[in-house]
């Protein structure tokens, strides 16, 4: 009998490291217990580069806020794509505190976030996502850094909370201005060419452009093969969705105004053409990543022409990133439009990483690839850069709806 009982014990202390390690906090509870002490939190691989005066922005806005902020600087890992967006409801549930939940997420030095406003018992307010959709500064905002988004984002959720105004973003935190001013001499001959030669000016520079990206796609990629898609479909899939219902909001907005000049029509069919182009593609094409891209970056252009702000063009190399603000030549002297991050990677004599997707490669395999790598001609997002290259996405998509992939 002592003999069973000592293999019994020893069984158990066996099995015992396995079961501790089996507990391993999850991020959300990781996050939540930090909350405890501090209400800012920064994960362990930030930490170390992360800016004292950015972190002191932050605690300064979310303690003058005048309700719970809480907030929390995570790295956007593949395991984190399928939580991130239920993130803050998630954590809401650990704390059962009211108050102000903002996720920001960093890529290749590029922040994003999502975030919630809980207000305790049946307080009445506007909605987060309304006060969003009236800033017509919130597409401005620059994104190399986490503070400007959290702190604009604090400011919407005072105004959302109890009505007090949203004042001016400070210069410093907005993207430069792509005007008449700050254009190179290559982007105003471009500029008067479109205007001169119209149509058939246009047609000949877009064919120059996809006969570059051809040469550029049979090109060795120096970096081979990515391991993984940059971003995930269904977080994608909610973030258009989120989108779209902005970009409805701002163009009901715009039609139910009682008088509108010719200017303002004008605003108003542009917003729509783009955002029925965007929702043909959530509808038609809901599991695939270059619609639900495509579908994200219509309903953006589509919120800002109705609040009568101009179109800007996406980041060709990852069109999920801020506005094209900047021109960088890439291949055969091309010039396309990219992000303030994107530029200062190519800068650097680097390639952005890009947006990446999925290709197959032999009869069963598949490789995971930049999507300007994909032929053109099968795609009206790739042929066009997701508008980057020429701004005729909308109508290509009305045109070719059982060709878009």
């Amino acid at each position: 009998m002592p003999a069973r009982l000592v293999a019994v014990a020893f069984v158990l202390l066996t099995f015992l490291p396995v079961r501790a390690e089996a507990a391993t906090p999850t991020l959300p509870d990781r996050i939540a217990a930090a909350w405890t002490k501090d209400r800012v939190y920064v994960d362990e691989r930030l930490a170390p580069a992360m800016p004292a005066t950015e972190l002191s922005r932050i605690r300064t806005a979310a303690s003058t806020a005048g309700f719970p902020v809480y907030v929390a600087l995570v790295p956007r890992t593949p395991d984190l794509l399928p939580i991130l967006y239920d993130l803050p409801t998630l954590l809401q549930a650990r704390t059962g505190q009211p108050g102000l939940y903002i996720i920001q997420t960093v890529t290749d030095e590029y922040w994003s976030g999502v975030e919630e406003l809980y207000r305790p018992g049946n307080l009445a307010g506007r909605s987060l996502i309304s006060v969003e959709s009236d800033d017509k500064q919130r597409l401005d905002i620059v994104n190399d850094r986490p503070a400007p988004h959290v702190v604009r984002t604090i400011q919407q959720a005072g105004t959302a909370y109890d009505g007090r105004a949203l004042p001016a973003v400070p210069a410093g935190d907005l993207e430069p201005e792509r005007s008449e001013r700050g254009m190179s001499v290559t982007d105003k001959e471009n500029r008067a060419a479109y205007i001169g030669l119209a149509g058939g000016g246009l047609a000949g520079f877009v064919l120059t452009l996809w006969l570059a990206l051809r040469r550029k796609r049979r090109k060795q990629d120096p970096k081979g093969p990515f391991g993984r898609p940059s971003v995930g479909l269904a977080s994608t899939k909610t973030k258009a969705d989120a989108q779209l219902r902005r970009a409805d909001q701002a163009v009901e907005r715009l039609s139910k105004r009682a008088k509108l000049s010719a200017h303002q029509l004008d605003e108003r069919d542009d917003a729509t053409r783009r955002l029925d182009a965007a929702h043909t593609l959530r509808e038609r094409h809901p599991d695939d990543l270059l619609s639900m891209v495509g579908a994200l970056v219509l309903a953006r252009q589509a919120e800002r022409v109705a609040a009568g702000s101009p179109v800007q063009p996406p980041c060709f190399f990852d069109p999920t990133h801020q506005p094209g603000t900047t021109t960088v030549t890439w291949d055969d002297d091309v010039e396309v439009p990219t992000c303030r991050n994107c530029a200062a990677v190519f800068a650097k004599g680097r390639r952005p990483l890009g947006l990446r997707v999925q290709r197959k490669s032999g009869r069963r395999g598949h490789e995971i690839v930049p999507y300007w790598t994909l032929d053109p001609e099968d795609s009206p997002m790739v042929a066009t850069g997701f508008g980057a290259l020429s701004d005729d996405l909308p109508e290509r998509i009305s045109g070719r709806l059982d060709d878009v992939r």
